[in-house]
């Protein structure tokens, strides 16, 4: 016989397990990190329809339903009692504070990781409008930094950032006189973020200097892939950074590359910072033979290895890096370097071997969230993770001088290989 039970005040359990719903979430597995709107949804447990008595006081549910309310409202009634007692003693009003937010946030910052974090639906919609490659702001990616402070990875060449003269390592204190610590990195990203043509005053420390920056806002069209063939039948391609389209893109660009008779490629990395894991997978293939392209290894220990074919281009490659060369920049360079692929050109990378996975909470709201699901390692097993990549010829480039010194190497280079 079925047991049921009847619950007074079943009301407050409810609201329990409202007020905590994305508490207790269940994720479908996901290896790869791709666009949002592609991610698996993410669902809570169910529990079975209250059924009414008939008295307003009562109601029936199932005894595995009542003990699951019950384990919900004792794991989590001290955080609705200090939000009472907040809302009732707190010296200013808190009826905007969305204290729900501000949980699940803590719940992400608990791990202590600058890369995994909780999205509002405003902030969830800023950051896949950026990832989008098209939105109003200074063209420049950010990234919460280990030592509390907002890092610049890279500007976008030519951004209004990049014009402004904000380098990688950067660190952003205050947006138009507004102090902002790492973890508050979506709301400082928020108000960087505005209409074009406005202004935004930005103060950076840069080693032991602080100084204010003022950058103008304005539309940002990122184009991830450029090309030309310079002198000597040189192919050069810029890739700014790894969106959803890039492996198509850059197909194309090799394929008008080639019916010029290009004899060696140059690919531009420099202040590239990143992107879809799965589009680097996909671009490397283009360029190496079969081999590694790279491991990745998850919380249990299980390592996967992402392998590509033999097919590839038949021509030498040489690719220039730098320090706003982040994340899956990385893992191209980290192949191509220990396949022995091509010759790596600048300076130290980034360091960034981390995958986060990144799903919006449809099934809830528009909010969303990113979370570090693995570690990755080049084919040579190095764990570049705040690290880098050092390349194989080590070049500065002279900022007081308008030669490009980094690209100049890289074609003397080639050069060497195709003469």
């Amino acid at each position: 016989m079925k047991k049921t039970v009847i619950i007074v005040f079943i009301a407050v359990l409810i609201t329990a397990l409202i007020t905590t719903t994305s508490s207790f979430l269940i994720f479908n597995q996901m290896i790869d990190t791709s666009p949002a709107e592609s991610a698996p949804a993410v669902v809570s447990e169910e529990i079975s329809e209250p059924v009414e008595t008939g008295d307003d006081d009562t109601v029936r549910v199932k005894k595995d339903d009542y003990d699951y309310l019950l384990s919900i409202y004792e794991k989590y009634k001290k955080a609705e009692s200090l939000e009472q007692y907040i809302r009732e003693n707190y010296y200013q009003d808190v009826s905007d504070v969305d204290f729900m937010a501000g949980m699940l946030k803590g719940m992400f910052k608990a791990l202590d990781d600058p890369y995994s974090v909780y999205f509002t639906p405003q902030e969830f919609k800023d950051y896949t409008e950026s990832a989008s490659g098209e939105y109003d702001g200074i063209g420049v990616v950010v990234s919460p930094g280990d030592d509390g402070f907002i890092t610049v990875v890279s500007p976008f060449k030519g951004s209004p950032g990049f014009e402004a003269g904000l380098k990688p390592n950067d660190k952003i204190l205050k947006v138009d006189g507004v102090e902002y610590s790492a973890d508050e990195l979506e709301e400082a990203v928020s108000n960087i973020r505005g209409p074009a043509g406005t202004n935004v005053t930005l103060t950076i420390m840069r080693d032991v200097e602080t100084f204010d920056v003022d950058v103008e806002r304005r539309k940002i069209i990122l184009e991830a892939v450029s090309s030309e063939v310079l002198d000597n039948n040189i192919g050069y391609i810029q890739m700014t950074s790894f969106d959803q389209d890039v492996a198509d893109e850059l197909r194309y660009h090799l394929s008008q590359l080639e019916s010029q008779n290009i004899e060696g490629l140059i690919l531009d990395l420099r202040y590239n910072g990143g992107g879809y894991l799965s589009q680097c997978l996909q671009v490397t293939d283009m360029l190496i033979g079969e081999g590694i392209i790279v491991k990745t290894k998850d919380n249990e220990g299980n390592v996967d290895i992402r392998r590509s074919a033999a097919s590839k281009i038949d021509y030498p490659l040489v690719i220039i890096v730098n320090e706003g060369s982040a994340s899956a920049s990385e893992i191209l360079t980290g192949a191509v370097k220990d396949n022995e692929e091509g010759i790596i050109v600048g300076t130290t990378t980034f360091g960034k071997g981390l995958v986060q996975t990144m799903l919006p909470l449809s099934g809830y709201d528009d909010s969303g969230f990113k979370l570090t699901i693995e570690q990755y390692f080049t084919p040579d097993d190095h764990y570049i993770n705040e690290i880098g990549i050092e390349p194989d010829v080590v070049i500065e480039d002279d900022t007081e001088t308008e030669e490009d010194e980094q690209l100049e190497k890289a074609i003397e280079i080639m050069l060497e290989e195709i003469n």
